[in-house]
């Protein structure tokens, strides 16, 4: 049978969840306005782009194009109807290709959420390891060297880290592609050759933010109490940190990596860019510069969407690591 407390606590997470989902349509308002309103600010007319230096081109052909997308339409009436489209899951038709872009995006952005999936397991891979070994051997050569490793790793620049990646691994060892992709269903070995490279460009930077914050969590659950106790009762080391101080010490780690997916999604851009991946990256990229109106606008409510998304699911397994922060959430 089950107990009433299961029920009051779901009960509780239902609500806190509502709320939430309540909270992001503001925002999702707010990065919808701005977009559309800073993309027709940028210099450039998408109609003469799209036409290019076509002499045959006058005045009334281009006039009977822009009427075509409504783009002669007042830029609050343009706003509008592409509202109120989005809010029936309509974000309209590309401009440069004529495709649907909803159709666009959902074949584009299982690629771009690999990437960004397989670039925050290599982080944490790296920071998690490397910043219990730093704490453990604080003050120490071992700490001062894998300090400066991440400052390193932060400081440099994923778009030259994937440059010297391409030109060691690929042109120099020719161990991995330097371009391409492989779906994951046709031949998974393949997918994994062609993603590493810019998993590792995009996770480098992560996992040096992720170890920095790892380490100092640590440190400070080291010196707590109970940790002490357990010291003192004889546990091993490896005991004391993996059982005890680990678990407590992931809540900062927790939210790093729920804010550098924004940072994830965003470097997906360039990576894309690079390594020829037909992700929703490249897509952006591709629209920013053709001037594609509803490609831009529809992308970047998608990358919002997904970074409010996980972030939720951040604020879960708060609840999931510690309950008292459940019961905080509940009262």
């Amino acid at each position: 049978m089950t107990h009433p407390s299961s029920f009051i606590l779901i009960f509780s997470m239902s609500q806190y969840l509502l709320r939430r989902f309540i909270a992001t349509v503001p925002v999702l308002f707010g990065v919808s306005f701005i977009t559309f309103a800073l993309v027709r600010l940028v210099p450039g007319d998408p109609i003469q782009i799209m036409i290019g230096p076509d002499p045959t081109a006058g005045g009334d052909r281009t006039a009977q194009i822009r009427r075509l997308y409504g783009l002669d339409r007042p830029w609050p009436v343009q706003y509008a109807e592409w509202v109120g489209y989005a809010l029936r899951g309509d974000l309209g038709t590309s401009l440069r290709t004529g495709l649907p872009v909803n159709q666009s995006i959902l074949e584009r952005l299982p690629i771009t959420l690999e990437l960004a999936f397989l670039a925050l397991a290599i982080g944490l891979l790296l920071g998690v390891p490397l910043a219990i070994v730093a704490a453990q051997h604080r003050s120490q050569w071992v700490d001062g060297f894998l300090t400066a490793l991440v400052l390193l790793g932060i400081s440099m620049p994923g778009f030259w880290l994937a440059t010297l990646l391409v030109l060691w691994f690929s042109l120099a060892l020719r161990w991995l592609p330097p371009i391409g992709y492989v779906p994951l269903l046709e031949d998974p070995v393949e997918n994994l050759r062609h993603l590493l490279l810019p998993a590792v460009s995009l996770g480098v930077a992560f996992g040096a933010t992720t170890m920095r914050f790892a380490r100092s969590s640590l440190l400070e659950v080291f010196n707590q109490d109970y940790i002490r106790t357990a010291r003192a009762k004889g546990l091993r080391e490896r005991i004391v940190t993996y059982r005890h101080a680990l678990k407590n010490a992931l809540i900062p780690v927790i939210t790093v990596t729920g804010i550098q997916v924004g940072r994830l999604l965003g470097g997906a851009v360039i990576i894309e860019q690079i390594f020829a991946l037909p992700g929703i990256g490249r897509y952006t990229f591709d629209a920013i510069s053709m001037r594609d109106y509803p490609v831009i606008q529809g992308t970047v409510l998608v990358f919002t969407l997904v970074f409010i998304l996980v972030n939720l699911l951040v604020d879960v397994l708060y609840g999931v690591i510690d309950p008292r922060i459940k019961l905080a959430a509940e009262s």
